[in-house]
């Protein structure tokens, strides 16, 4: 193995050619600032990763807790180590694996407390966090660790004092909410420590191999058992370490690259040959701040605010955390079912977090990454084909490739849909709508009650009101697809049941609730209280409003546009407090609950009711008192992106309620202008812009609209409209003009699907 080059500048050029850049006029990588959203219960990490990346190279200050879910949180005072793969943003904890730590001093293989384990001590003004890029200087061991990555790879760069005694530990025992079942490392050679870490944690059994290459040779190495020295080269079992030695001058510099596989060492020998072959540090982080940079621009805003423009652009990084990438460079990957398999022409997502995505983080995507939307497709196809027969269907919650069956419904459905009818159709529709319906005919949570009698049977714990109404909005994405094929009966026959809604809408109390084998409406009922049995993370407040293929139904239902209203101003009433807790409910504006998803569209609801107003002053409301650019700068688990899809599509200022019909809703924009460069491979637009004259922070209210100049009263605009490019005008004022999108036909209720 050739010796890497000497270092010439390392951080203090890299820093330079950053300064260079930004002199020559900031791009929009230069306003992300990963650490938004590290304090407080946003759940996301600080590191080092690539656009929708495998790698995702991270300090990890904790490995338990709920806060703890992506293994780092801003409040905590010192550094277990770094792994590489995170989640980021969820409610639930796992993945942290291959942990690395470097030390000096005595040999040290657990991680106890700074002083008596290698986790070391740090402080936040010796951190630094950008696209691609991660540094800290760890207190207790004086070694100032630098982290880059690949999409597959990451890079390490120690600068180590003069010590007889530096050491980096290899700990495979840590894991993020997770414990392995079996691990192995091995000495494979002076520089290359190889092995592979299975783990039990949330989803069930993963595993990943890796190769840790370092860019010297080790003065010496050692393995250990239970975190006690063993002989040999190599260790087995479930807590297993190792450790390579060095004797460092002052100011040495020792790298390490790690590369990650599902499928084996060898297969991550070819992601690091492929990926991160050489040791040149600052080009590899340069490169990844530059893959940042272009996966960003599509998304342009104006804004004198520097600082919204920073919490504009770390939401708009943080919808591209994830998915991440799963397979090999040479398309292997280890499926749902465990077995290795290989996918061709496409790569294979996981971190599929599609209850909370579909919402509008993917309907972004399609906007922003349109040449990642058929992968994503035929993703949720290649898991449907690679599931054990005896449990099939299309990906629920994809972590790590195995199916976590987490949350309800099956929201993968909306996002092939809205793909499909976005005109995104490099895969086998007919396949698809085959695995649609082969996922809502088996038994899966209820699913039986639900085909039987219109509606989940209540039972125990089976949060039936909220399934109800997911299913129903699954099933109008099917029927949108089927219909699109020319499928009548099938399209007919999920129309139906897409209604099933109003079998959970009790018309005496206003609310969907539910109901029990005999049709009687489950008591005691309190709509203010959380309650699990019934809903899912939510009360019935919060799951009022979830039927975005149907609000004109749930406004009739409710009693027409002023009751509908009524309603609404109910939920957002501060003076409404919610009487019990639950960790997932933050963000609160009286029965609002903007940290979980199934609120998220309820603000822009008065559009359909004419009164767009009322929405203009709210979203304003929701996204500046819950989102801002410091650490505790997202008021709730980000939810691989969703929570941050929010604040994009309100920033520019739109948002689509109902995400698989192609139209969006019209808010009050935070930005003086947003312009959307459209991918000329997919879309002929060239580029589509929203400008609000005369913006501020007191300037909310839509007074008139123009698109492509021509007057546009309709308080929405089509996906049609925005692809085919050109500029909406909103001119804002300070005071409601409240006959603008009041009239029926300009309402997006009834806009016309695709």
């Amino acid at each position: 193995m050739k010796r890497p080059p000497k270092k010439s500048g390392g951080l203090a050029a890299f820093a330079l050619g950053l300064f260079a850049t930004a002199c020559l006029g900031a791009g929009p990588a230069d306003h992300v600032k990963p650490l938004i959203g590290t304090d407080g219960h946003g759940h996301v990490f600080p590191g080092a990763t690539l656009p929708f990346g495998m790698m995702q190279l991270s300090p990890d200050t904790r490995d338990e807790t709920w806060d703890g879910c992506s293994g780092y949180h801003y409040s905590d005072g010192s550094i277990l180590g770094f792994s590489h793969n995170h989640l980021s943003g969820t409610g639930c904890g796992d993945l942290g694996n291959i942990l690395l730590m470097p030390t000096v001093g005595p040999l040290k293989l657990s991680a106890g407390k700074p002083g008596d384990g290698y986790r070391s001590s740090f402080s936040h003004d010796q951190e630094e966090a950008r696209p691609g890029y991660y540094r800290v200087m760890l207190a207790d061991p004086k070694v100032n660790v630098e982290l880059t990555s690949t999409v597959r790879a990451g890079l390490h760069r120690y600068t180590f004092p003069q010590s007889d005694d530096a050491h980096v530990v290899l700990d495979l025992w840590h894991g993020i909410s997770n414990r392995p079942t079996d691990s192995q490392v091995t000495i494979a050679d002076d520089r290359t420590l190889t092995g592979f870490r299975r783990s039990d944690g949330w989803g069930g059994d993963k595993v990943f191999y890796f190769v840790v290459e370092f860019s010297r040779p080790f003065d010496g190495a050692g393995v250990a058992t239970d975190h006690k020295p063993a002989e040999g080269k190599e260790a087995k079992g479930r807590n297993v370490q190792a450790h390579v030695d060095f004797k460092t001058k002052a100011g040495e510099v020792i790298q390490a690259r790690v590369a990650l596989s599902t499928v084996s060492v060898e297969g991550a020998r070819k992601n690091l040959k492929a990926e991160l072959p050489g040791w040149d540090f600052d080009a590899t982080a340069a490169a990844a701040f530059a893959a940042w940079d272009k996966a960003l621009s599509p998304l342009q805003v104006e804004s004198k605010d520097e600082n919204f423009k920073q919490t504009f652009y770390s939401s708009v990084y943080h919808t591209m955390v994830a998915p991440t990438v799963l397979n090999d460079v040479d398309g292997q990957v280890r499926g749902p079912d465990g077995k290795v398999h290989t996918v061709q022409g496409f790569n294979y997502y996981t971190e599929l977090s599609f209850w909370d995505t579909f919402r509008a983080e993917h309907p972004l995507l399609t906007l922003t990454q349109p040449n990642r939307v058929n992968d994503f497709v035929k993703t949720c196809l290649a898991h449907f084909r690679f599931a054990s027969p005896d449990n099939r269907y299309l990906p629920v919650w994809a972590n790590g490739g195995k199916e976590t069956d987490c949350m309800i419904g099956n929201h993968s459905i909306p996002v092939i849909v809205d793909a499909y009818l976005k005109g995104f159709r490099d895969w086998d529709v007919g396949e698809a709508l085959n695995a649609m319906v082969d996922t809502t005919n088996m038994n899966r949570q209820f699913l039986d009650s639900y085909r039987d009698v219109g509606y989940v049977v209540q039972k125990r714990d089976e949060q039936s009101a909220a399934k109800t109404l997911e299913y129903c909005y699954d099933d109008i994405c099917i029927a949108r697809l089927a219909r699109a094929m020319g499928k009548t009966d099938i399209a007919q026959a999920y129309e139906k049941r897409a209604k099933n809604w109003q079998n959970v809408f009790d018309t005496e109390t206003g609310f969907m609730r539910s109901r029990n084998d005999k049709g009687e409406w489950v008591l005691p009922f309190d709509p203010k209280r959380i309650d699990m049995n019934c809903y899912t993370e939510a009360n019935a407040w919060h799951y009022e409003f979830f039927v975005p293929h149907d609000v004109p139904g749930l406004i009739a239902k409710l009693g027409g546009d002023a009751n509908f209203v009524t309603k609404l101003d109910g939920m957002f009433d501060p003076s409404q407090k919610i009487p019990n807790s639950l960790q997932d409910i933050t963000g609160v504006i009286g029965m609002y609950a903007h940290g979980n998803e199934p609120c998220h569209h309820v603000a822009y609801l008065y559009n359909y009711a004419g009164e767009a107003w009322k929405t203009q002053a709210l979203v304003r409301k929701v996204a500046d008192s819950l989102y801002n650019n410091t650490p505790s700068g997202i008021c709730g688990n980000d939810d691989c992106g969703q929570t941050s899809a929010w604040y994009v599509f309100t920033a520019m200022g739109f948002y689509p309620v109902d995400p698989a019909d192609g139209v969006y809703v019209i808010g009050s924009p935070l930005a003086d202008s947003a312009t959307v460069t459209l991918d000329p491979a997919y879309y002929k637009g060239g580029k589509f812009t929203v400008v609000a004259k005369d913006n501020s922070p007191q300037n909310v209210y839509i007074q008139s609209a123009t698109l492509n100049g021509r007057p546009h009263t309709k308080s929405y605009i089509t996906h049609d409209q925005i692809v085919a490019g050109g500029t909406l005008e909103l001119q804002m004022g300070p005071s409601p003009n409240k006959a603008w999108g009041a009239a029926t036909a300009d309402r997006p209720g009834t806009a016309a699907r695709p």
